[in-house]
């Protein structure tokens, strides 16, 4: 605690260890006794809470700023694994690349929702619950911050010395003058006032509060905005090959996971047509293999029968169709192959997208399904090598980029169990009702055909085609949440650099006859520390207006300096009818006597006394014509004031 001094030292003040008057002590340290507790309350047991009270307790603990603490770290533990592990609704070839590599850990994982966090129940239940619990804490306090910013400041505490600083000095005006001059400086530095008898309190800083309230419904506006997307907004994925088109409707879709409000028919009816793609990569350094530009041309319609504009669709520049966006995830490879069945039927003529396997140099693995075959359903197993080389006898791929594309495959004949009604993945082969023919697996180069043993049939490779993965959100809460997280920002700002403080001055008559004023502040929020110079500074301003105007009021009385109605009376031109003050007349006849004629400066002084009657009388005349003028006009004044 610190303070000024008459003498406008810093000091501290003394710790107040003595309790407020009228409490008593009670529950001191080492007094062996308890502490007491408010009288005429108990505490009520457990059991007579009863359901009312119960409910009462747990909407308590719910909405206290502990539990929303709690619940908004929990909520940001559980996004991590939606962060860390791929998701169905972003990467669901991810997804399967993480089956094969991990069979045993993967199902469990499954099984807790971590390949679909945010659409978890226990996601959901942890948002809820921290919705609630900022609602219930936020909008009473957003009430009580309203009726607080109307209330006036506290009257002014009557021992200011025990505030953290204070100040006391000694000045020459009146009380009233005083406070007069206190309640205008504090006024021009914006604070906000309330006068007392002989006191006058200042308080500033209330933005902090607003600030602190902004956040707060900030953020919760942050939490319904996101729940208004997950509600009404839906995600969707389509592995798009170059050359096909497809149009957003569920069934033309890969996956599709639409809000709770979503029906097929709120979807927007575009369409896209992938014309082209085109990737490039590093080709040296430390930075080799890595990504440098992907390129997909595509050609769209926003609905059937609208004109068809072009895009280049780039990494992080999403193409926005109807308030759709469609963002470039992913690319791969699609190898074309034709089969012929033993019949000598063609029976698949097309490319098949293959996922990759190792991101770095895009080696990617595939199946081939053949239920139209001829005597037997064929399937096919195989690895897509974009640049083929032979290391110690095992083909591996160098580089990303298609230098040397060969496949290699697996074949196997038998029953593909597609026709047995459970669903099936793309990307895998299940192998249970199908045998492996005896044929060695050969690197393919584009144009070479795999004959099949017994009669099965044969495969040729026929070349590649690019495939790109697209990302489509419809996200209606997007915008929402932008504007609700700058505000939070704003009001996190606001909280931090604005500090809640008040000052207090008393002013009471000096036993020299002078006025003895004290100051004193406190703040209420000063993390980061300054108050104390800012309290210096009010006190040093405080002291210096007074100082001037105690000078002034001497000099007026002196006659040395003109009273302030004196100098408006210059400014209109007009003669001033202060009367001279003796000091005056002196000083007017000491300097004409000093030239030797004593009979002028009598006649000076007797000038002078005799104008400075005339002008008194004059301005005594003037005031009652006046006031007789006002009198004649509202008769009431002659009455007087009504007694209370």
């Amino acid at each position: 605690m610190t303070g000024v001094s008459a003498d406008g030292e810093v000091r501290a003040a003394e710790p107040d260890l003595a309790p407020p008057a009228g409490r008593p002590r009670t529950g001191r340290p080492g007094s062996g006794r308890p502490r007491a507790g408010r009288a005429g309350t108990r505490r009520p047991l457990a059991g007579r809470l009863g359901r009312a009270g119960w409910l009462r307790w747990i909407w308590r603990q719910l909405t206290s700023m502990r539990t929303a603490l709690i619940l908004l770290f929990l909520l940001a533990v559980a996004s991590v694994p939606g962060s860390v592990l791929p998701q169905e609704g972003i990467d669901p070839a991810a997804v399967t690349q993480y089956y094969q590599a991990h069979p045993a850990l993967a199902p469990i994982l499954n099984r807790l929702s971590l390949f679909n966090v945010f659409a978890a129940p226990w996601f959901a239940a942890i948002y809820l619950l921290l919705f609630t619990s900022l609602a219930g804490c936020v909008l009473p306090r957003a009430f009580r911050l309203v009726g607080s910013a109307r209330q006036k400041p506290p009257r002014a505490p009557t021992n200011l010395a025990r505030l953290p600083a204070s100040a006391t000095y000694a000045t020459g005006l009146t009380p009233d003058a005083a406070l007069d001059s206190a309640a205008g400086l504090l006024a021009r530095r914006r604070f906000r006032l309330h006068r007392g008898d002989g006191w006058v309190s200042a308080e500033k800083g209330y933005l902090r509060e607003a600030g602190n309230l902004l956040f707060h419904i900030a953020l919760l506006a942050l939490l319904f905005s996101v729940g208004v997307g997950g509600i009404w907004g839906y995600k969707a994925n389509r592995l798009l090959i170059v050359g096909q088109a497809f149009a957003n409707t569920p069934t033309d879709l890969d996956v599709f996971h639409p809000g709770r409000l979503v029906s097929p028919t709120d979807l927007q009816p575009f369409s896209i047509n992938l014309l082209s793609f085109r990737a490039t990569y590093v080709t040296s350094g430390p930075q080799l293999y890595q990504p440098l530009t992907y390129d997909a041309g595509m050609r769209y319609q926003a609905r059937p029968g609208s004109p068809a504009k072009f895009y280049m669709l780039t990494v992080n520049h999403p193409l926005v169709v109807d308030n759709v966006s469609i963002y470039l995830i992913g690319h791969g490879y699609a190898p074309i192959f034709k089969v012929t069945d033993g019949a000598g039927k063609v029976a698949w003529d097309g490319p098949v997208p293959f996922i990759p396997v190792q991101q770095m140099t895009l080696t990617s693995e595939g199946v081939v399904k053949v239920p139209d075959a001829q005597p037997y359903q064929l399937g096919f197993a195989g690895v897509f090598l974009p640049s083929a080389v032979d290391q110690n006898g095992q083909l591996q791929s160098a580089f990303p980029a298609p230098l040397s594309p060969r496949v290699s495959l697996v074949a196997f004949k038998g029953n593909l169990g597609m026709n047995s009604g459970q669903p099936q993945s793309v990307y895998t082969l299940d192998t249970k009702g199908l045998k492996q023919l005896p044929i060695t697996p050969r690197p393919l180069s584009a144009g070479q055909t795999e004959k099949l043993p017994g009669g099965a049939g044969s495969i040729t490779y026929l070349g590649y085609q690019q495939w790109v993965s697209l990302a489509i959100t419809y996200d209606p809460g997007q915008l929402p949440a932008l504007i609700s997280g700058i505000v939070a920002l704003a009001g996190l700002i606001l909280s931090f650099l604005i500090r809640r403080r008040r000052v207090f001055v008393r002013a009471a008559a000096g036993p020299d006859g002078g006025t003895t004023v004290s100051l004193g502040g406190l703040a209420r929020s000063d993390a980061a520390g300054g108050f104390e110079n800012e309290f210096a500074e009010l006190t040093r301003l405080l002291r210096a207006e007074h100082d001037g105007r105690a000078m002034q009021a001497r000099q007026v009385a002196d006659g040395t300096a003109d009273a302030p109605e004196d100098a408006d009376d210059r400014e209109r031109g007009k003669p001033s009818t202060r009367p001279a003050s003796p000091v005056a007349v002196a000083a007017a006849a000491t300097a004409i006597t000093a030239e030797g004629d004593t009979e002028t400066a009598a006649a000076t002084v007797a000038a002078t006394t005799t104008a400075a009657a005339a002008a008194k009388t004059a301005t005594v005349a003037e005031t009652a014509t006046t006031t007789a003028a006002a009198a004649a006009a509202n008769p009431e004044m002659l009455a007087g004031p009504e007694e209370e």
